[in-house]
């Protein structure tokens, strides 16, 4: 959490990482400073992000997973559940924190305190510049020192050597030459003041160091297959020891196995050594860490001795390979460690490594026990392929026998292994800086363990404390120093110096005497803005002394805060337990000693948690659908809320694919890439919850690979491959292909299918075929693409076990056969050169076999008889023999046209569109082929109805096999008909029948043609209609049927008959608001044909409105015609008053010429009207320009005629296009008109 400014120029305080209510949050803090005794603590910013980050890593709660989740059992996820352990340790951190070493303010004289160091053991890179790190604080400023192997260091004499400004930091400059060599040694550095010195740790400087590797001439390693094998690393002696890894020459990473591997000294050890271990060479590399170079030690060749020298790929799939190979089998024993027993020693807080190798045939397992209990399972490992044994951090419980067990199916035996745990000093109580005022009493105390019992050394100032000044107000007691009434001249930097034959430790502590009032370190009036629910801690770090007593307040309140749901540590922080609403307010601290008193102010806002309730959930999905991922969030709206996502626990990038909105996350056409878990993280300024799901895309499974052929046999093979990934949809089929090069290369054909829990089969194979084989894996999904090819194999060759199939004998003319069959597959060949032995002769005269050697997959017979049968064989034959003797197939030879028709035909009328016929069998000799069918052929000749065009196109009817009857539909009724029957045989149609004629009776009509329904008015309907297209007969009328309907009312049926030369039909609404169905159908002897059905026309606001109602109730529509009808009613009054008004208007004589299509005038059927004298009318005003003005209408009753005089119906209308026009020299030019709408004319008149 960042700090921020508040707008009142508060902070917003980073504040301790605890848990509670089953939330892990920040909650707050006052200040990163110190305690009420000036207490250290670490950087709380950066150790609260390092707490959150492994938060989200690590923080787990319990919900069900749905298909296709990876993992089982947890989902990660910011909830409310019980904390895990390390939440409370860390808590518990926290709280240590508290009590941490003592702080002086800086503007305050104090000793020195070392505050950076190199390490103990410092390996530095020779190519670079020596650093030698050393920085201290105090009041004034310290000054540095330093010793080389105990012995006083001049610097000043050394060119090479300076140490920074105002720090004690070594820097060993080589720029001008020099051996970094020669600097090695043991270095301390002594910062000093005026109140004392304080000393770093005792530096052991060292150059790294990569020597190179002793040249050396290798012989090839000779040795038996199945005995083990260790070929030595032995790396040159390096600082840091380097890191070994094995390789070919050819840089080539060595394969390792639980027969093959690498020790943990460097050596490679072979179980047991087989063929295909010659097949490389084998280099230990030394990978050097300073220096970041890798130095190869020269390979050694291996020379394996077999009694089997083929190393076949075959024998390595085998179950008991080492017999195959005539190895003989032995009981394990090991290589490493030597013997039955061992021991080994371990520092406590190290890790124990036990390795057991062991030899054998079989390879041995190798399992690990501890006698008389457990491994600690959370902190061993097995590493190795089971050879090491691996515990973390050790302590002392870890300390007793372990054994390790190798074990084949020959034996096993036992190695032990005695650990001891020894310790290198660790801190049971560190010295702290200790800070008294004048006459108060105070002690140090130095409490460390280890293995040995380490001792205690106390020094003051970096000397002895034995030959300091002696100081009576001080007194030493083993492991503790005591101070009683101290004064100024106490002041000094005292020593420990505890340490065992494995280790030491040195702590430096100060004694400061000072006398100072109160003081607040932290800004005032700050700002916390804590989430509800939270554990709390206010800070108010001081500083004072003698050390000041701290109480808290809130809103100003007398009591002291402590009890209850508020506690008060010893360095004055102040706790709250759980954090409500309530305790929203104004919180002051007040330090108090006998030099005076200070205090500080806090304001303590209290908001909401962020929750995400609708968390997204697991999904599955197949390639190319969308995904939605919820996530719903309630926060305080007074924090600004971010809602982010992760993919796999990194920042999930947007891309066109996703749609991010405030609640949803929205994946379009998913693909395989998209699979992982999802987070939603939702944070404000102060906290944040999270979620995750997990996202399944289910897709096509990938490409099995890695086929292999085994066990070869003549006819069999065994194919084993590898499965690929099945993306998440199980795999349920294997389809095995094969492609053979020779008859169709290239082309792959399915061999064989196997269920998805299958990885190897068995194949079973053809004779003479070069196989390739391929795997395609198949899901719910879809298929996989084909695996890469296996290798080829060849099958040996073999006569034909079959014959080709589909044989057949058919002529193609009448003198000839032709014999055609299926060719035989490359899987059916069995050999090269694969051709066909045809043999046929006549079949009922038994006489010798015709044969030929065919290579295609057809030959002809020729100079056959018509259509005689033939027994048919075909053998298949290679280069390695015939095949089984072939089964006789019967063809026949080529047809010819029949030679006889039909006899005795007979023609019996059924009804007017059917007939039955009848007819004597032919001689089948004069068939000359197989009898398909008889067939008729028949025509209308001519219908019985006069002037009645006919089409008279043939037709036929088919009766198949040998039949003597049958009968022809689908006849025209009252029409004369001529027919001819013929045989048919494979070839044609032989000769004609004689011609019968016959007459169908008269039918029913077709239907009437083009029925409309036509609905001028709302009183009439109109129907219309042609006569049928085939009347069948003689017509006599028509009949119609027709009856009313308003939805599910239906009227009485009205029927109407008609004479056949009627197509029209007026019929008289009775309602004007139902509709009509009608019925029409027309009419012969026989009775009524097809009828045709059509119904009236929606009336109009039935089909305008559509259900809606009625537009003539609507207001509207009502107001609308009233409107219209006044203003009608108004021109017709005007028009009323002109004609009574006007009288007859003197017309202008065009002298006696009549009009010409030339006059303007006439174009538009307009005159102009004036009196002779070219006077104004009556009603009209000269204007000033002398141009008649009209006042009111000048129309005359010739204005609305049209032509040359105005005429009238007898009702008094008149006719022609109202205009209003005006005399061309009375207007000037001005050729404007009025408006010729009534609506304008009455606004003239007005």
């Amino acid at each position: 959490m960042n700090q921020t400014m508040a707008p009142s120029g508060e902070r917003l305080i980073d504040l301790c990482a605890i848990w509670d209510a089953g939330v892990y949050l920040p909650s707050a803090a006052w200040n990163r400073a110190s305690s009420g005794v000036a207490r250290k603590r670490l950087n709380e910013a950066e150790k609260l992000s390092a707490v959150q980050e492994a938060q989200l890593k690590r923080l787990e709660v319990t919900r069900p997973r749905v298909l296709g989740s990876r993992e089982q059992g947890q989902v990660p996820r910011m909830a409310r559940q019980p904390p895990p352990p390390w939440v409370h340790a860390a808590f518990l951190l926290c709280l240590l924190s508290l009590g941490g070493a003592i702080e002086i303010p800086m503007d305050l004289t104090q000793p020195p305190t070392i505050t950076k160091q190199s390490a103990k053991d410092h390996i530095v890179d020779p190519r670079d510049n020596i650093l030698i790190e050393c920085e201290a604080k105090g009041n004034p400023a310290p000054s540095f020192h330093w010793t080389r192997n105990s012995r006083f260091f001049n610097i000043a004499k050394d060119p090479r050597v300076s140490m920074r400004r105002r720090s004690g930091t070594l820097v060993i400059d080589f720029r001008s030459g020099g051996r970094p060599e020669e600097y090695e040694g043991e270095y301390q550095c002594f910062a000093r003041n005026k109140f004392g010195t304080a000393l770093s740790n005792r530096i052991r400087l060292q150059v790294s160091k990569s020597p190179l590797w002793p040249k050396e001439n290798l012989d090839p390693v000779v040795v038996q297959e199945g005995a083990p094998l260790t070929l030595q690393c032995n790396p040159p002696p390096g600082l840091p020891s380097p890191v070994i890894f094995w390789m070919s020459s050819s840089m080539e990473p060595i394969t390792q196995d639980k027969r093959v591997s690498q020790g943990h000294n460097g050596d490679l050890y072979f179980s047991n050594v087989m063929l295909q271990d010659m097949q490389t060479d084998y280099s230990c590399n030394a990978r050097f860490h300073f220096t970041h170079t890798i130095q190869q030690k020269n390979p050694f060749t291996l020379k394996v001795l077999t009694n089997h020298p083929y190393n076949d790929s075959s024998l390595r799939n085998h179950p008991d390979m080492y017999s195959a190979r005539g190895v003989a089998e032995r009981t394990p024993s090991f290589m490493y460690p030597q013997g039955t027993a061992s021991s080994q020693m371990v520092l406590r807080g190290m890790d124990l490594l036990l390795e057991c190798i062991a030899s054998g045939v079989p390879t041995p397992d190798i399992a690990w026990y501890k006698k008389g209990g457990d491994l600690p399972s959370d902190k061993a490992k097995f590493e190795n392929f089971n050879k090491a044994l691996r515990i973390t951090n050790v302590s002392e419980e870890d300390s007793g026998e372990y054994f390790c067990l190798a074990s084949n199916k020959m034996g096993s035996i036992r190695h032990t292994i005695s650990v001891r745990v020894k310790a290198a000093p660790y801190w049971l109580d560190e010295p702290k800086n200790l800070i008294l005022a004048p006459g108060e009493d105070g002690r140090l105390v130095c409490r460390a363990n280890g293995n040995p019992k380490p001792t205690v050394q106390w020094m003051v100032n970096g000397e002895p404390l034995q030959s300091a000044p002696p100081n009576p107000n001080r007194e030493v007691a083993g492991d503790t120093i005591i101070f009683r009434d101290t004064q100024i001249s106490s002041r000094a930097v005292y020593q420990c110096n505890t340490s065992n034959e494995h280790g030491y430790l040195l702590a430096n502590a100060f004694v400061s005497v000072l006398d100072v009032p109160p003081r607040m370190l932290s800004p005032r009036n700050q700002l916390i803005r804590v989430i509800l629910y939270n554990r709390t801690r206010l800070d108010c770090p001081f500083f004072g002394s003698p050390i000041p007593t701290l109480r808290w307040f809130k809103n100003g309140q007398g009591s002291n805060l402590d009890g209850g749901n508020y506690h008060v540590y010893e360095n004055g922080s102040l706790e709250i337990k759980m954090i409500r609403k309530e305790d929203q307010g104004i919180y002051t601290c007040v330090a108090t000693n006998i030099l005076g008193k200070a205090e500080n102010q806090v304001r303590l806002e209290v908001k909401d948690p962020t929750r995400i309730y609708r968390m997204p959930e697991d999904q599955v999905a197949r390639r190319g659908t969308t995904v939605q991922l919820e996530c719903r969030v309630k926060h305080d709206p007074s924090l600004k809320l971010t809602v982010s996502w992760l993919k796999d626990d990194e920042p999930l990038y947007i891309g066109n694919r996703m749609k991010k909105e405030d609640d949803s996350l929205t994946i379009f056409g998913v693909a395989e890439r998209d699979q992982g878990s999802y987070t939603c993280v939702a944070s404000t300024e102060l906290d944040q919850d999270l979620a995750k799901a997990y996202l399944t895309v289910l897709g096509r499974p990938d490409r099995p690979r890695d086929l292999e052929l085994t066990d070869l046999a003549e006819r069999s093979v065994r194919l084993t491959w590898i499965p690929g990934d099945a993306n998440n949809s199980p795999i349920t089929d294997y389809v095995v292909q094969f492609e053979e090069d020779q008859f169709q290369p290239g082309v792959w054909h399915d061999h064989s299918k196997y269920p998805g829990s299958v990885n190897s089969a068995v194949l079973r194979l053809s004779p003479y075929v070069n196989y390739q084989f391929r795997v395609i894996a198949i899901n719910e999904v879809g298929s996989s693409h084909p695996s890469l090819p296996s290798e080829r194999y060849r099958t040996s060759g073999a006569p034909p076990e079959s014959n080709p199939g589909d044989v057949k004998g058919e002529g193609t003319r009448k003198n000839n056969m032709e014999i055609t069959w299926t060719p035989m597959n490359a899987t059916s060949a069995f050999g090269p050169n694969l051709r066909y032995i045809v043999k046929w002769r006549r079949r009922e005269t038994r006489e010798a076999w015709n044969n030929v050697t065919v290579w295609g997959s057809r030959y002809v017979v020729g100079q056959t008889p018509v259509y005689v049968p033939y027994e048919i064989r075909v053998q298949a034959e290679n280069d390695f023999g015939k095949g089984p003797e072939p089964e006789s197939v019967i063809g026949y030879s080529g047809e010819d046209y029949p030679r006889a028709a039909p006899t005795e035909v007979k023609v019996r009328v059924m009804n007017s569109t059917a007939i039955s016929l009848q007819w004597n069998r032919v001689y089948s000799d004069t068939v000359q082929g197989q009898l398909r069918e008889y067939r008729a052929y028949y025509w209308r000749e001519s219908s019985l109805l006069k002037n009645l065009w006919v089409s008279q196109k043939r037709q036929q009817a088919s009766f198949p096999g040998d039949r003597l009857r049958g009968v022809v539909s689908r006849l025209f009724p009252y029409s004369n008909y001529k027919l001819e029957m013929v045989v048919v045989n494979g070839r044609g149609d032989g000769p004609r029948s004689e011609t019968k004629e016959f007459t169908t009776p008269e039918g029913v009509p077709s239907a009437p043609r083009r029925f409309r329904v036509r609905q001028p008015n709302l009183e009439t309907i109109n129907l219309e209609w042609d006569h049928p297209e085939h009347p069948n007969g003689i017509m006599i009328g028509y009949t119609l049927k027709y009856v009313a309907f308003n939805g599910t009312k239906v009227g009485k049926q009205i029927v109407e008959n008609f004479s056949p030369n009627q197509t029209k039909f007026t019929v008289q609404r009775t309602d004007p608001v139902s509709r009509y169905r009608f019925t029409l159908s027309a009419r012969t002897q026989v009775g009524s044909g097809e009828a045709v059905t059509e119904e009236s026309p929606a009336p109009p606001n039935e089909a305008y409105t559509n259900n809606q109602a009625d537009i003539a109730t609507q207001g509207w529509f009502i107001g609308l015609m009233c409107a219209i009808a006044l203003l009608v009613l108004i021109l017709l009054i005007v028009c009323f008053i002109k004609r009574s008004r006007g009288g007859k208007y003197p017309v202008r004589e065009k002298k006696d010429v009549p009009l010409g299509p030339e006059d303007p005038k006439e174009e538009d059927g307009s005159f102009d009207y004036s009196d002779e004298d070219n006077k104004p009318l009556q009603g009209s005003q000269t204007s000033l320009d002398g141009t008649i003005k009209q006042q009111e209408s000048d129309d005359s009753l010739v204005d609305y005629g049209e032509g040359g005089e105005g005429q009238f119906n007898e009702d008094g209308s008149f006719i022609g296009q109202y205009t209003v026009k005006k005399d061309k020299e009375e207007t000037e030019g001005n050729e404007s008109s009025e408006a010729t709408s009534p609506v304008n004319a009455i606004y003239s008149l007005a």
